[in-house]
């Protein structure tokens, strides 16, 4: 059986005044990788000393309050990610010593049913001793894009 195409999207154009962003200068460096070959995945690295941040739960504090102060943003929930995988016994990375994701979700159209297979939105966290790793899904519409860039590079607050 052969599934019909979902239409073509047209998302809004992204409108960078709605997100405050680092200078060229000072902007760290999201790398995009693609994921296990399919999944077009955003990657910001953070050394402690780049930040005030000092754990998992202060990283997860400040991306929460930018989130929920995004109106465009409904705020879902924040999972712990590590206690659920260690609590069930499932492999760690040894260089993971916490792991959250903050769910969320930008909604602002539902242009058909088969968008809804891309929602909500995620930031994952992780704590990798000497630095946070931080890391979201690439979505299909680029103001998402653009504010979860901007929150994760407001991370970097020393230097």
């Amino acid at each position: 059986m052969r599934l019909p195409r979902a239409r073509a999207l047209t998302w809004p154009t992204a409108n960078p005044r709605q997100v405050p962003l680092h200078s060229a200068k000072s902007a760290p460096a999201m790398k995009q990788i693609m994921l296990q070959e399919k999944y077009p995945v955003f990657i910001l690295e953070i050394g402690k000393q780049e930040t005030t941040c000092k754990s998992v739960d202060d990283v997860a504090t400040k991306l929460k309050a930018a989130i929920q102060a995004d109106e465009r943003v409904a705020w879902i929930a924040d999972f712990d990610h590590y206690a659920h995988t260690k609590k069930g016994g499932g492999a760690i990375a040894p260089e993971i010593v916490g792991a959250r994701n903050l769910v969320f979700c930008f909604g602002l159209q539902l242009p058909n049913p088969q968008v809804l297979a891309v929602r909500p939105r995620a930031i994952g966290i992780a704590d990798c001793g000497d630095k946070f790793v931080v890391s979201f899904l690439e979505a299909p519409m680029p103001v998402a894009n653009i504010a979860m860039e901007g929150w994760a590079k407001s991370l970097k607050d020393i230097g």
